[in-house]
């Protein structure tokens, strides 16, 4: 049977999935400074609901106020706002699409001003220049705490309206660093052997299926790979993914990469880390069909690839192929929030490649900048530019795709420290 972006999709719970195409998760950074929900969230999930994908996944919304990813992040974690969490999932599934909440705790990827010493698998730094803290080891105590609040907040969302919930156990945060061997130096049960290093996202799991019951989706994201020589590797994650058959899981989303090898926007990734590929894969334009194909003799329960999807074609093979479940679209969506809508109608036939197009124009900085430096604004501007469209859009201005890379460069750390400030100040009160 031909499987197309309209067929429907029923999970392993009994929940049903209109069709196959999800908007992905994406950081908004749109919190109140109680890290609450707000009616600029509502406003954008809106969009998002009513753009015709049949799941929409939010950013993570943490489960710690001293662990962020960014200062604007949702956290359930005692600070109230159950009332605006609850108009935040009646906006995202208007339309009546599932909108599912993804879970998550950065760990030692928390900005240091936010936490200068935050919580990790291992006391092992990010062998980044600047921005983040000397981690600290958790304690077995720590780590059982966390295995609840995880639970906790999957609970708060089935409550509140959100349909499912997604475990964020990639990009290098907690869970991923728990299951990498670089950043996870332990010895005892929860380090060491990849069953050791599992049992981590194993028990989150568990938790989470046991908390919400068995008819509620929970979906969650892995990495394929580290794409970091000495880290999780596609052989580990294939390994992991049979551990994970009998915990609950309804999709797995695979990804890659963390903040020092960013695969998972198609940057970095250390090429001896990388599996062999295929000439066919050449041609593909997904980042991780790849690793899917790989993965999914082994996997009991449907897979989600994101990133780099362009056509129409190309996401029809992918479905055909069985290497994918569900098409995920993350940054093309946060300049035309209808992209699914369109798509399925056979109105268009690709998305808009933006991570190409965006490029410094002649003139927008001066001739003193030099080749490094305009590649850094380039990649820290794109950054940004993907970043501030949410927030334009959030505060009911319209997405800017005419933005300048410079200008979003300048724009987008002074809108997070303002951000921080404000958050830092409500710590304090």
């Amino acid at each position: 049977m031909t499987i197309d972006l309209s067929s429907p999709l029923e999970l392993p719970c009994g929940a049903r999935l209109s069709n196959r195409i999800c908007k992905a998760a994406l950081t908004e950074g749109l919190a109140d400074p109680m890290n609450r929900a707000t009616p600029e969230l509502e406003r954008l999930y809106r969009l998002w609901s009513e753009g015709g994908a049949g799941l929409v996944i939010t950013g993570n919304v943490q489960v710690d106020r001293t662990h962020l990813e960014r200062p604007g992040n949702v956290v359930i974690d005692g600070n109230g706002g159950i009332e605006a969490l609850r108009a935040y999932a009646k906006a995202g599934a208007v339309a009546g699409n599932h909108l599912w909440m993804q879970i998550n705790h950065p760990g030692r990827q928390t900005p240091i001003e936010l936490n200068p010493h935050p919580l990790a698998p291992s006391a092992v730094a990010l062998n980044l220049t600047g921005g983040y803290g000397a981690p600290r080891e958790a304690t077995e105590d720590e780590i059982l705490d966390l295995i609840r609040r995880f639970a906790h907040v999957a609970t708060v969302a089935r409550e509140t309206g959100f349909t499912g919930v997604q475990i964020h156990g990639a990009h290098g945060y907690l869970i991923s660093q728990f299951l990498s061997p670089i950043a996870n130096r332990r010895t005892d049960a929860w380090g060491g052997s990849l069953e050791n290093r599992a049992r981590f996202v194993l028990e989150i799991a568990r938790a989470i299926r046991a908390a919400v019951g068995a008819d509620f989706p929970v979906g969650l994201k892995l990495n394929s790979s580290d794409f970091q020589l000495g880290g999780f590797t596609l052989d580990e994650a294939i390994a992991a993914v049979g551990m994970l058959n009998d915990a609950g899981i309804d999709l797995l989303e695979l990804s890659g990469g963390n903040y020092e090898q960013p695969a998972m926007i198609g940057l970095g990734g250390d090429e001896a880390a990388r599996a062999p590929v295929r000439e066919s894969t050449l041609r593909r334009e997904a980042y991780f069909l790849e690793y899917a194909a790989a993965i999914r003799p082994v996997a009991r329960m449907p897979l989600m690839v994101t990133g780099g999807f362009r056509t129409t074609a190309g996401m029809a093979e992918a479905l055909n192929s069985g290497a994918a479940d569900v098409i995920g679209l993350g940054r093309p969506m946060c300049v035309e929030t209808d992209l699914p809508r369109r798509l399925l109608s056979g109105e268009i036939d690709r998305t808009p490649a933006w991570e190409s197009l965006l490029k410094l124009a002649p003139g927008e900085v001066g001739p003193e900048v030099d080749a490094q430096r305009r590649q850094l604004i380039e990649m820290l501007g794109k950054q940004g530019w993907f970043c501030l469209q949410l927030i334009y859009l959030g505060q009911g201005k319209g997405a800017k795709p005419g933005m300048g890379l410079h200008e979003a460069f300048v724009e987008y750390p002074r809108n997070e420290a303002a951000t921080a400030a404000r958050l830092l100040h409500s710590h304090v009160q």
